[in-house]
C-alpha cells in the first residue's frame, strides 16, 4: 500500500485537474475542424493565444516532433499538444533568462545550451 506522501494531495490534484481542463479547452478552441488533432495553422494560433510567436520553420518542426504518426498526419493529438506547448513554454522561459535585454537574441556557451535543451529532448 502506498503512503499518502507518495500520492498527490487533494489540493495538488485539483490544481492538476483544472490545468488539464484548461488545456482541453484551449485544444478544443483551436481544433476548428473538430478532427481531434491540431494542424500547423491551428497550433500557430493556439501558441499565439498563449503568448508564443514561432516562425513557420519552427512550427513545422514542432508538428513533426509531436505528431504521433511520425509526421504522416501533419497534426498533433491532445496529449502531444500539451507536451508541445509545455516544451515551447519551458524553452522560451530558459531563453528569456539569457535574453535580459529582451532583444530576441541571447548568448549561450555550448555547455549552457546543451544543459538548457537536453532536458526537453529527453523528457
Amino acid at each position: 500500500m502506498e503512503s499518502s506522501s507518495q500520492g498527490c494531495s487533494p489540493k495538488e490534484f485539483t490544481s492538476v485537474f483544472y490545468s488539464l481542463q484548461n488545456w482541453r479547452s484551449i485544444f478544443e478552441r483551436f481544433d476548428r475542424d473538430r478532427s481531434g488533432k491540431i494542424d500547423a495553422t491551428e497550433l500557430r494560433d493556439a501558441l499565439l493565444s498563449l503568448g508564443y510567436s514561432v516562425s513557420p520553420t519552427v512550427l513545422d518542426l514542432l508538428v513533426s516532433k509531436f505528431d504521433k504518426t511520425g509526421g504522416k498526419n501533419k497534426a498533433i493529438e491532445y496529449d502531444n499538444f500539451i507536451e508541445c506547448c509545455l516544451t515551447v513554454k519551458g524553452l522560451t522561459e530558459k531563453f528569456k533568462e539569457k535574453d535580459t535585454a529582451f532583444s530576441g537574441s541571447a548568448t549561450f556557451t555550448y555547455e549552457a545550451f546543451m544543459l538548457t535543451v537536453l532536458p526537453f529532448l529527453i523528457a
